[in-house]
């Protein structure tokens, strides 16, 4: 009876979304209701950190896709390691939330014993000086990269859009140890393995891989996921982020070796003044989820939204920034240089 009571209160949790609200799944249709109905399949729940992404189905269906193929789906490396290595790039981006979804899987995972090597990978990946060749065999690198890379995504858009425990505020702090593990016991992997990989990539269409997934290339299902994502990830972008935004949040990054700007934001109003002034609440935010998500407020949110953006315009703008953020953390992490085929 706990575990469905659990769920229910994850499910609820879903309310406490900010500033976006989330397509309820009894008014979800098209794109939303099949990637809902995937989600609660192999994940167990609607998970928040994806349905956040509900006014814009293609970055819904981008966002889920990379979790799946990384995280969830059958493959070379074990569900404990993956959230391992979800657990240890969350603690490095200081995404709460994150944190304690997956460390609490983590130890619920019968003879997961921790992971400390994977871990401390992980969080080594969030500065280039860090980032090392994952502490694995070749076959199971991309997906331990790729599962880096998709937290290095998600943790930021869950600093902007989550608040920072996966329970209701309504649940009290008494009773939290208790739920983290019932509800670690409801998201550990079922006996008998993860799903079938690459049942989410129709959820959008193919892409060719950019130059800067090569770490993902000996994984064809791995590398799919992500050529899609970052392909409806450009293309929402260009919809809804300032061109002259995209340019400066691009020059930032290109030169960015992952240490965080400081707790003073004068950097950012410096960064942005080159802007028109209509774009500068844009370009903050922009600035702020890439590097430094934890920092973001909501005045930078309200500030934007002043300037007539909608919620579909604000998560693409948020996940626009985010992904830029990852792909280059993608693009310093050592990769081993054998090709692989995927099993099965």
């Amino acid at each position: 009876m706990i575990s469905p009571l659990v769920r229910f209160a994850v499910r609820r949790s879903l309310n406490d979304t900010r500033h976006v609200r989330v397509v309820k799944r009894r008014h979800a249709d098209g794109l939303v209701a099949e990637v809902y109905r995937q989600v609660e399949r192999d994940f167990g729940m609607l998970a928040p950190p994806t349905a956040l992404h509900s006014a814009s189905p293609d970055l819904l269906a981008a966002s889920w896709m990379i979790l799946r193929e990384t995280l969830l789906a059958d493959g070379f490396a074990d569900r404990a390691s993956r959230e391992a290595v979800a657990t240890g790039v969350s603690v490095a981006n200081r995404c709460p939330y994150c944190e304690d979804v997956h460390g609490m899987t983590l130890a619920a995972i019968p003879g997961a014993g921790g992971g400390s090597a994977l871990v401390d990978w992980a969080r080594g990946t969030a500065t280039a000086v860090g980032a090392r060749t994952p502490p694995c065999p070749p076959e199971k690198a991309p997906e331990l990269t790729g599962v880096a890379v998709a937290f290095h995504y998600y943790n930021r858009v869950v600093n902007v859009f989550l608040p920072d425990s996966p329970f209701p505020a309504h649940v009290p702090q008494s009773a939290r140890p208790r739920a983290r593990r019932v509800l670690g016991g409801v998201l550990r992997p079922r006996a008998g393995g993860g799903p079938r990989p690459g049942e989410s990539l129709d959820l959008l269409p193919p892409a060719p891989p950019s130059a800067d997934l090569g770490w993902a290339r000996p994984n064809p299902v791995v590398a799919g996921a992500f050529a899609r994502a970052y392909a409806a990830t450009q293309a929402a972008g260009v919809r809804s982020v300032p061109a002259g935004v995209r340019a400066l949040v691009r020059d930032r990054v290109s030169t960015w070796d992952g240490r965080a700007p400081g707790l003073r934001r004068s950097w950012v109003e410096d960064a942005v003044t080159p802007l028109p002034a209509g774009e500068r609440p844009a370009g903050r935010l922009a600035l702020l989820v890439a590097l430094a998500s934890y920092q973001v407020d909501e005045g930078l949110v309200d500030d934007v939204r002043r300037t007539g953006a909608d919620d579909a315009a604000l998560v693409e703008l948020v996940s626009w920034a985010s992904m830029a953020a990852a792909r280059r953390v993608g693009a310093w992490i050592p990769r081993h240089g054998t090709d692989l085929r995927r099993a099965g």
